[in-house]
C-alpha cells in the first residue's frame, strides 16, 4: 500500500498592487499584504510583523516619497522553500533616502519619526535600493521558519 505524504507548496508567491500616494494608499497597502498573507498561511507571527513593516513604508512612501500623479508599488514575495518573506515598496523620490544613523534621536513627545527603529526591530534585513530613472525601492526581509516567526 502507497501512502502519500502531504506536502506544502514550495512555490514562489507573489503579489504586486500599484497604489496612490495618499494616507489612504497606504492603508490600503497594509490591508492588502495582511489578506494575502493570511490567503498563503503565512504565520500569525510573521503576519503582524509584515502589517507593521508594509504600514511604516506604505506610509513613508505617501508622505516623503510622493511625487504630484505618481502612484507606490507594494510587492510581496513569499519563498517557502528559502524560508523568506519579501516585501518592497517603491516610490517616486529617489532623492529621499530613508536612513537609521546610530545618532538618531526623536523628542519623547513627538508624533512622528520612529517607524524606522520598529522596521529594524521587526525585519530580518532591510535596506534601500535605487529604481531608476528616479525612484527608490525599499525593501525587507522575513525569515519565515525562525522562532521570531512563530
Amino acid at each position: 500500500m502507497n501512502a502519500t505524504t502531504p506536502h506544502l507548496s514550495t512555490a514562489i508567491r507573489t503579489f504586486a498592487q500599484q497604489l496612490s500616494s495618499t494616507r489612504r494608499g497606504a492603508r490600503l497597502a497594509r490591508l492588502l499584504a495582511t489578506e494575502e498573507l493570511r490567503i498563503w498561511q503565512v504565520s500569525p507571527g510573521v503576519t503582524e510583523r509584515a502589517e507593521q513593516i508594509v504600514a511604516e513604508f506604505a506610509a513613508n512612501a505617501a508622505l516623503h516619497g510622493r511625487l504630484q500623479g505618481r502612484d507606490f508599488r507594494l510587492a510581496l514575495t513569499l519563498d517557502p522553500a528559502a524560508g523568506l518573506l519579501r516585501i518592497t515598496v517603491t516610490d517616486a523620490r529617489g532623492d529621499q533616502l530613508p536612513s537609521l544613523s546610530e545618532d538618531f534621536e526623536t523628542p519623547p513627545d513627538a508624533e512622528s519619526g520612529r517607524g524606522l527603529l520598529l522596521v529594524t526591530a521587526l525585519a530580518d534585513r532591510w535596506g534601500t535600493e535605487p529604481y531608476p530613472p528616479g525612484g527608490k525601492t525599499v525593501w525587507a526581509e522575513l525569515d519565515v521558519c525562525s522562532m521570531r516567526g512563530r
